[in-house]
């Protein structure tokens, strides 16, 4: 696959789109249904948004954060669905493509370790053009933080200026930490009402300038 890095975010997405890694040769235990990788990519989208990996309902849409979890990022984003689903301007990368299934108790397995090894570094190097990442929750943290990242979540995503604001390589985009948008962190934004009333509003002022028209 030596070849990937030169691969336009189009082609690289069609053999995402095809890969099978987790079903047929996989690390652990295969995959335990059909891969169905969702992602949304392009060459000219200056904001990503780096999540987990799609969960049921956007298993059986095909489209990122179709589901409860999307309409309050959207909301944090301060965007619509026609801004948030225009691949032209805004890239959605999750740290797995597929739906990785479910644990004992109901919930997301966490994200396929296939996905991440196979693509992930080649991906964003075919996308040079993003200026702004939005890592939710602690896997997406993890790759682009690096030793970084706090120690906890509630940590890194409290020091999210100094990630926003750090002093980048030329032309390398800047970051801010978020907490997965799904309902069961409800007690946490309680706990944590600066994340709404500092962190969110420069988030969205920044979102709004690179999705401008004619930026």
């Amino acid at each position: 696959m030596q070849d990937k890095p030169h691969l336009t975010p189009d082609a690289l997405a069609d053999r995402i789109r095809a890969c099978r890694i987790c079903r047929d040769t996989p690390e652990k235990d295969p995959l335990p249904h059909e891969p169905r990788p969702v992602l949304q990519v392009s060459a000219t989208a200056r904001v990503c948004i780096c999540g987990q990996a799609p969960g049921t309902r956007v298993h059986a849409s095909g489209r990122p954060f179709t589901d409860p979890s999307g309409d309050r990022l959207r909301a944090w984003m301060g965007v619509d669905e026609a801004a948030f689903y225009d691949r032209d301007k805004l890239a959605i990368v999750p740290m797995g493509f597929c739906f990785p299934g479910l644990d004992a108790k109901g919930g997301d397995l966490p994200p396929r370790p296939e996905c991440r090894k196979a693509w992930h570094d080649d991906l964003f190097a075919a996308m040079p053009q993003l200026e702004l990442i939005v890592l939710i929750g602690q896997y997406a943290q993890a790759y682009h933080l690096g030793p970084h990242r706090r120690k906890s979540l509630t940590e890194t995503v409290a020091a999210w200026q100094t990630y926003l604001e750090a002093d980048r390589a030329p032309g390398a985009p800047a970051f801010v930490p978020l907490p997965h948008p799904s309902w069961r962190n409800n007690a946490w934004l309680k706990k944590n009402p600066w994340f709404e009333t500092n962190l969110l509003p420069v988030l969205r002022k920044k979102i709004a300038r690179l999705l401008a028209p004619g930026f």
